[in-house]
């Protein structure tokens, strides 16, 4: 049912056509409060055409509209107030995401056009902390709103995987590292190493010096420089591949920094064929001061090359070999003036696609208020997150329900799924202070919660036994606010894709799983009557939804806790 158009005709008819409905429906407006409604029209629009005071106006079309579809409609100063036909409104939503089930919502609106998203992007030789999770959550999340849109995506992980800190990281291999020990434990080894060198580099130039050195060895295609390298970024990825599957986040490419190593030469060419290149200081930049930006640093005074002319070179290649309506990077806040400067070095280069570029910052993870750090060791790794959440999670289960099947492959859906709805729930800008006793709890806005609310109405279904139910809607006060949530769920997907902002999803979740335990205390649902089908027809519409809500925020829906 399309509201909007089901109340722009209605004025129409009642304006005698002065008005389309197609324009009547942009003008359509939704009430701060349910007491004024389910949607308002502003007469002031009509004022100068109609020659009349708005208040006049609001008034007359109250006298000719046709009220067949609405439980009542109001005149309030200058405003016609609409409250639709509750019973009506409620059995045509149910029946759509019965019959519609986990597509309800789902558009076609993407057919044919593919979605690049960067994402997640942890550095080799370094353990994946905490602070890695945000950009491989909201990079999945924004994935699955617009797999639900239509559209075709594919999901970058662009490894750290080149730079000056390999060259740091083999000549701190090369004096200190002990064979055995980096292949009996490869990241804790690692990280040791890189967190001394870079210790002992800011105190002596020559250290310094050894890893430019060896990084320089490493772009030359230096058999030795190449062969640690490859050993440093294979034992990475296998514990990295560890933790995706603990998070369920898959990847279509892990082509990484190194990768576009060769192709950065096509870049460099570019920039002189359009004469960009400038020399300052014995380095090549971009300038960028049209665009009230620093210059874009394209090749060091020493020849090596930058973040930037990798990002440039990945992003050709990206647009060549998907032909992207969008390229997304899931990138933190800290980065947003890198991401301008890219946008600005392909429209000086004449690409018209730069504005399909879009970078979604985020806020930094800190613990107890402090950031993390690598390079000082200060960090959380989230393999020991995962653990400890699902350990967490099987405590609570042992205790309220220990007889549970598969309780061990519940807690980690739990544990884990907890751990990403916290990441999830606020505004990506917002960052979050790390507290996994607060992320587990089954009790507040919360993954568990959401989830707990999904089973319990599992459970309630499965006590109904035969009954089956049926699409139909008897309104009260606790059902409402659960059908406004369910029918304005197509909206939500919208903004949370149009805004790339998951949260906005974890919020619905957080408001539909609340709005069905207030109905839940006050009805009783299994009660045997005429109505018992209706019932849970509505509940299972909830379940549906709750369960989408999570299937996109990455997280699983238990059918029992």
């Amino acid at each position: 049912m399309n509201e909007k158009l089901l109340v722009a005709t209605a004025i129409e008819a009642a304006l005698n056509g002065e008005l389309a409905a197609s324009e009547i429906e942009k003008l359509l407006e939704t009430p701060k409060t349910s007491a004024h409604g389910d949607w308002a029209f502003p007469c002031f629009s009509l004022a100068k055409a109609l020659r009349k005071a708005p208040q006049q106006i609001a008034q007359d079309i109250i006298a000719n509209i046709d009220q067949t579809n609405f439980d009542d409609i109001q005149a309030v100063g200058p405003y016609l107030n609409f409250h639709l036909n509750k019973k009506q409104v409620g059995a045509a939503t149910i029946d759509a995401i019965l019959k519609e089930g986990g597509k309800y919502a789902n558009t076609d609106e993407g057919a044919n056009r593919n979605i690049v998203i960067d994402m997640s992007s942890p550095n080799i030789a370094k353990p994946f902390s905490i602070g890695h999770l945000r950009s491989t959550v909201i990079g999945d999340s924004i994935s699955n709103l617009y797999k639900k849109q239509g559209y075709n995506t594919v999901k970058i992980n662009h490894l750290g995987d080149w730079g000056k800190q390999f060259g740091l990281l083999t000549a701190a291999y090369r004096m200190w590292g002990d064979e055995a020990a980096v292949k009996a434990d490869p990241i804790p080894e690692l990280l040791k190493l890189y967190v001394r060198v870079n210790d002992e580099a800011k105190e002596n130039p020559e250290i310094d010096q050894a890893g430019r050195d060896w990084f320089q060895r490493l772009e030359a295609g230096d058999p030795e420089a190449h062969a640690v390298w490859k050993w440093f970024r294979d034992e990475s990825l296998e514990a990295f591949q560890k933790i995706y599957q603990a998070l369920d986040v898959e990847f279509d490419s892990y082509n990484g920094e190194a990768f576009y190593n060769d192709k950065m030469d096509v870049v460099v060419d570019l920039l002189e064929e359009k004469h960009l290149l400038q020399e300052s200081q014995g380095a090549q930049i971009v300038d960028l001061e049209q665009y009230k930006l620093n210059p874009a640093l394209i090749k060091k005074s020493d020849g090596s090359t930058l973040y930037m002319t990798r990002d440039l070179a990945a992003v050709l290649y990206r647009k060549n070999t998907y032909n992207f309506d969008k390229c997304i990077y899931a990138v933190g806040a800290e980065q947003q003036i890198h991401f301008k400067q890219l946008k600005a070095v392909l429209k000086e280069l004449g690409f018209d696609w730069a504005d399909d570029i879009h970078h979604v910052p985020f806020g930094l993870v800190t613990k107890d208020g402090k950031k993390f750090s690598t390079r000082k060791g200060n960090i959380v790794k989230l393999e020991d997150t995962i653990l400890e959440a699902d350990r967490r999670a099987l405590a609570q289960i042992d205790a309220k329900n220990p007889d549970l099947p598969n309780k061990e492959e519940v807690a980690h859906q739990v544990g884990t799924g907890a751990v990403k709805f916290f990441d999830l729930k606020s505004d990506r800008m917002n960052g979050y202070d790390f507290d996994l006793e607060t992320m587990v709890s089954f009790e507040g806005e919360t993954g568990p919660y959401v989830q707990y609310t999904y089973a319990r109405i599992n459970s309630i279904l499965r006590k109904a036994g035969q009954v089956t139910p049926q699409a139909g809607y008897t309104p009260n006060d606790y059902s409402w606010e659960l059908i406004k949530l369910l029918k304005g769920y197509p909206a939500v997907i919208e903004r949370a894709t149009r805004e790339l902002e998951p949260s906005v999803i974890a919020k619905h979740a957080i408001n539909l799983a609340q709005a069905f335990n207030k109905y839940y205390a006050n009805v009783r649902i299994l009660e045997s009557d005429d109505e018992l089908s209706s019932r849970l027809a509505l509940i299972k519409a909830v379940a549906t939804i709750l369960e989408e809500d999570l299937r996109i925020l990455g997280i699983k829906a238990p059918q029992e806790m």
